[in-house]
């Protein structure tokens, strides 16, 4: 069993746990429970992609000062289109986010998965939340987007969530009799955003499974021995990361706290994804594999 496989494992039966621990046990008091949740995404979570300079390294060759200056231009423009987004049309935003989270997600399991099973895979941390916990779902995207564009989304997820739970069903009884740890995954991502809150569940499924899962695959697509490696290649931007976070808490002073904290953390990890993509979609449809050094 490879480092990837035991690490889906050990997620699993962490999220079983947390699942039932939610079952069990009350709530933290809600902006505390947000704080340490957002604490926890920017901390475990986010430097997975802090990790896309060693891609883009060696899918463009980049080597002088001006390449790595033209692209960082262009990942902070992409960026800045999704901020923009936000601003200007957050119903398009939402969606767009929810959308692209799942597309990006679908590339978590192992090879041989099917399409249609990793999209389901993908959206369920996303759809299922909202047949327990749809009042406070609708309540956390009104203040990411207001209260218009989260009224515009959540009956669609509402629509959504049965048949998303039966087709993620079907997927795992496909997944059974021909990968059944990938079937263990998608079964216990599927319980933890069912009965987790939505914030909680998020948090697990991103900073256990997709980050963690991202960063094992990064290692091995840098060929190193030691991991002190990509701690350095992340290092610059996570620096970024914190620098533009702490900017933009001044820049919204005036906002509610949980909303800014909500705003910071998701309005940021959609910019960030949409380059991201760009990136690792590639790689992963190249297996994971480092093309010859230019």
């Amino acid at each position: 069993m490879n480092a990837e496989r035991r690490q889906g494992l050990i997620f699993g039966c962490v999220a079983c746990l947390a699942a039932a621990a939610s079952g069990a046990l009350g709530r933290f008091p809600p902006q505390l429970e947000l704080i340490v949740l957002a604490a926890l995404i920017l901390v475990l979570g986010v430097p997975h992609g802090a990790m896309d300079t060693l891609f883009a390294q060696r899918l463009y060759g980049l080597k002088t000062a001006w390449d790595w200056t033209r692209f960082t231009v262009g990942y902070l423009t992409l960026a800045g289109l999704v901020v923009a987004a936000w601003v200007w049309a957050p119903t398009g935003f939402l969606v767009g986010f929810l959308l692209i989270s799942a597309a990006h997600f679908s590339g978590d399991p192992a090879e041989g998965t099917p399409w249609v099973s990793r999209i389901l895979y993908g959206g369920a941390v996303l759809v299922l939340p909202a047949a327990r916990h749809q009042v406070e779902m609708s309540g956390l995207f009104g203040q990411l987007v207001g209260p218009e564009a989260a009224g515009a989304i959540m009956p669609v997820l509402g629509w959504l969530v049965w048949p998303w739970a039966l087709g993620l069903l079907v997927a795992i009884g496909e997944r059974i009799g021909r990968d059944r740890l990938t079937a263990f995954e998608f079964a216990t991502v599927g319980i933890l955003a069912f009965v987790s809150p939505p914030l909680v569940a998020f948090t697990l499924f991103f900073c256990g499974m997709h980050g963690a899962r991202h960063i094992l695959r990064a290692f091995r697509y840098s060929g190193r021995d030691s991991w002190r490696f990509l701690g350095w290649v992340a290092l610059l931007p996570m620096v970024g990361v914190g620098l533009a976070s702490a900017a933009t808490w001044v820049f919204l002073k005036d906002t509610p706290l949980d909303a800014r904290v909500l705003q910071i953390v998701f309005v940021g990890l959609a910019a960030l994804t949409v380059p991201h993509m760009v990136l690792v979609e590639r790689v992963r449809l190249m297996g994971w594999i480092r093309p010859p050094a230019a």
